[in-house]
């Protein structure tokens, strides 16, 4: 296994994920109808990302995923941008990432029983770029070398910018990921696959979850985790438990809040509230998954539930929280005065890490991009779901 991956989970027990960068950003007031989504914000409010990092990170979050979604050189040039400027707005989504990490470590993290978080460098599928709908579907009708070209450089520019895995997210085709990863395989990068799903055993494109991550178990030593994104949450249980059939991966969940996306009114309706995110948290955690985070419509109040959920899953709340340094009945965070004694060697090199990083974050530039979905990373151009 990845060794920070491993120190994270050794030291938390289970692993937090982040929630919705696109739910957050428009929050904050970016303006996401644009093509390049909340990769805009890369482009033009690089310091609003930062914030949405270090937001997911005082909420509770053990690892943060880069707005590198919708980023990729063809959808940068289309937009207008020359390649040498795409690749620097790809690698700006990692830098930004780490900068807003290294300043949450030194204001808070370090003062708190928190594992130093994880810089998860995000690859969306081909059918975001393409955003026609055809992400849901992964049928894109393109051949093998086409999918390799698109994704080779875009994962060279954000493995230039050392973050701790790749993640392939929202993947709804097995034929891409297996493209992906035999590239990943192939530039020695750890990574993790997180499919994106329409039921309780089939991903996007009707493959089996079983027969998916059967044809992941040879010959991908650098496949460290896998699970599942951008789905309803009712269906993750089932998929959770069809996965620890066929996998001694570790197993990460990242579903929608539980909201449903009605195309006719662009509106969410049902219950996707944080407080209803709790006990699905639990579910998860209680079904085996190592890792729990949100994607479309999720936030910070979300993240907080799910901190809860793994304390009390673990453990209870009195115990649990105060040990990782969150006062119990809050699911929040609070600075300890007093920091913490007995730290490791493994806490020592984390903390050598933020102060590299801390003096050497993302440029005052920016650039970035985003998807059709409903998705974790934000809300679609005008037509599309408004809110991830």
């Amino acid at each position: 296994m990845n060794e920070r991956l491993n120190a994270v989970l050794e030291q938390m027990g289970r692993m937090v994920i982040d929630g919705s960068m696109g739910t957050a950003l428009k929050a904050l007031g970016a303006d996401l109808d644009t093509r390049l989504w909340t990769a805009q914000c890369l482009i033009d409010r690089p310091e609003l990302v930062e914030t949405v990092h270090r937001d997911y990170f005082r909420a509770g979050a053990d690892c943060g995923i880069t707005d590198s979604y919708q980023a990729s050189i063809p959808g940068l040039v289309e937009s207008g941008y020359r390649e040498a400027e795409a690749e620097e707005i790809i690698a700006r989504s990692v830098r930004v990432l780490k900068r807003g990490r290294a300043r949450w470590w030194e204001e808070e993290g370090r003062f708190q029983n928190r594992a130093f978080p994880l810089c998860l460098a995000s690859v969306g599928p081909y059918g975001a770029y393409l955003a026609d709908g055809s992400e849901y579907q992964g049928r894109y009708g393109v051949s093998r070398e086409v999918l390799q070209r698109f994704h080779r450089r875009r994962m060279e520019i954000l493995l230039s910018e050392s973050p701790d895995l790749l993640l392939f997210e929202t993947q709804p085709s097995l034929r891409e990921v297996l493209v992906e990863t035999a590239l990943a395989e192939e530039l020695g990068a750890d990574y993790w696959v997180s499919f994106s799903c329409l039921d309780g055993s089939h991903l996007c494109d009707g493959t089996g979850i079983q027969t998916a991550a059967e044809a992941l178990a040879q010959d991908h030593p650098h496949l460290v985790m896998l699970g599942v994104n951008c789905t309803a949450p009712k269906f993750i249980v089932p998929l959770i438990q069809a996965l620890r059939g066929v996998t001694d991966l570790p197993i990460a969940v990242y579903p929608n809040s539980g909201a449903v996306y009605d195309p006719g009114t662009r509106a969410w309706t049902g219950d996707g509230s944080a407080a209803a995110f709790y006990g699905y948290a639990r579910s998860f955690f209680a079904a085996g998954a190592m890792a729990v985070g949100g994607c479309c419509t999720t936030d910070a109040a979300h993240i907080r539930q799910v901190v809860r959920a793994r304390a009390d899953f673990l453990g209870g709340p009195r115990t649990i929280l105060r040990k990782y340094g969150f006062p119990p009945g809050s699911g929040g965070t609070e600075r300890r005065q007093n920091g913490h004694t007995g730290e490791s060697e493994d806490k020592a090199e984390r903390a050598e890490i933020y102060r590299r990083e801390g003096t050497g974050g993302a440029s005052s530039a920016s650039c970035g991009g985003r998807p059709l979905c409903p998705h974790r990373h934000g809300e679609a151009g005008a037509g599309h779901p408004e809110d991830h």
